[in-house]
């Protein structure tokens, strides 16, 4: 027996964030990454607070991958603030950071039981509405992933206002990070038909309209759509889990610290391949993995279906590189031109290993060995 629930509240629209004035409670503890305080997009939060008359507390010491101290330091003020409200604003790791903060302290504490509201400044993570969160373990120079119905937000709100000012970099890597999360949940073993449809409208609404973010913030109706696409992604996500990608890209950010979605980006054409078997050479064979179906119906989704299977899977991962090239995201490893080969290639086995390991690389719908994991590695320099 399957099951299939949103545990999320979802706000979204014009003036979403209006929501935060309507909040039932006297204190919220407010997680924000250092970008957002100084910017001034705090501004958003605070202020429909203020006008509720809520107190709050801003915890701001927070980093990309979350090291496990930092999660410590906010158990610690949290407990000691003792809101009703965990409100976290930010990209994926102010919002892992409160999922994990609310979880640990609670572990503590079992009177502490505020509830969690996220609300993202990029298109990406989808982290608003899944019960995931990565840390990292700084010492071993590793990614700690972290699964559990508890730490599931209970409110998340979407306003395209907050993403306005996110330069077109970012932009692309979380746009590729939306797109690799939709891919992989409807290929997963752990798909579903509720799963599939969030999976594949996240993919259309990509297909229209991630270019037109990248090319100009300004277009708010595109920010919108694509933020929106990195919601339903997540809620896709959430119920099917991910796959190798996300497994492998997982490890090139604990070693050499490549933003998650580019990461992604770089390894999902190669990921496509390997999982359908069919290569830049590939020829017809009698039979395919179920997953040639499924990415072939994506590609039609995205409007590039072509002659058969094999020219499908083949213009589907050519459309990929094609949105890559356009946004300036490397294709490859060496195109980065900050890590030698010589490190590259000394760390392979050290990642193939935790990428085997990784809880995302189980719903592959293609079982990897260490030495196919290897090769992809080394494919992606």
């Amino acid at each position: 027996m399957k099951e299939f629930d949103v545990k999320t509240k979802i706000y979204f629209g014009e003036n979403a964030l209006k929501r935060l004035s309507e909040l039932k409670t006297d204190k919220a503890f407010v997680v924000a990454d250092p970008f957002v305080v100084r910017s001034g997009l705090i501004d958003f939060v605070i202020d429909p607070l203020k006008e509720a008359n809520i107190d709050y507390y801003i915890f701001s010491d927070v980093v990309p991958d979350p090291p496990l101290e930092k999660v410590v330091k906010g158990v610690s003020e949290a407990l000691d603030f003792g809101a009703e409200y965990i409100v976290a604003i930010g990209g994926g790791s102010a919002m892992d950071t409160s999922k994990a903060i609310r979880k640990f302290a609670g572990k503590i504490n079992g009177a502490f039981t505020p509830k969690l509201v996220c609300i993202p400044t990029t298109s990406g993570t989808g982290s608003e509405v899944t019960s995931f969160a990565v840390l990292s373990d700084v010492k071993n120079n590793a990614k700690i992933p972290l699964a559990s119905e508890d730490m599931v937000p209970d409110e998340a709100i979407l306003d395209e206002v907050l993403v306005k000012s996110v330069p077109p970099e970012i932009t692309a890597d979380t746009g590729m990070d939306t797109l690799t999360h939709a891919i992989e949940a409807y290929v997963s073993v752990n798909n579903n038909e509720f799963s599939g449809a969030l999976a594949e409208k996240a993919v259309e609404i990509c297909g229209q309209f991630l270019l037109r973010s990248y090319n100009y913030n300004g277009d708010a109706h595109a920010r919108r759509k694509v933020h929106i696409a990195s919601c339903l992604a997540g809620l896709a996500f959430n119920s099917a889990s991910l796959g190798l990608c996300h497994g492998m890209a997982h490890q090139l950010g604990a070693q050499f610290h490549i933003a998650h979605g580019r990461a992604n980006a770089i390894l999902l054409p190669h990921i496509i391949e390997y999982n359908s078997e069919i290569g830049a050479f590939g020829r017809s064979k009698k039979s395919y993995p179920p997953c040639v179906r499924k990415y072939c119906n994506m590609a039609r989704v995205l409007g590039v279906n072509n002659l058969n299977e094999v020219t499908t899977i083949r213009a589907f991962v050519s459309y990929i590189q094609y949105l890559m090239m356009e946004m300036s995201v490397p294709l490859n490893i060496s195109e980065m031109g900050r890590i030698s080969r010589e490190d590259y290639e000394a760390k392979i086995d050290i990642m193939a290993k935790a990428a085997l390991a990784d809880a995302c690389t189980a719903t592959n719908p293609r079982v990897p060995s260490l030495d196919e994991i290897k090769e992809i590695y080394r494919a992606i320099w």
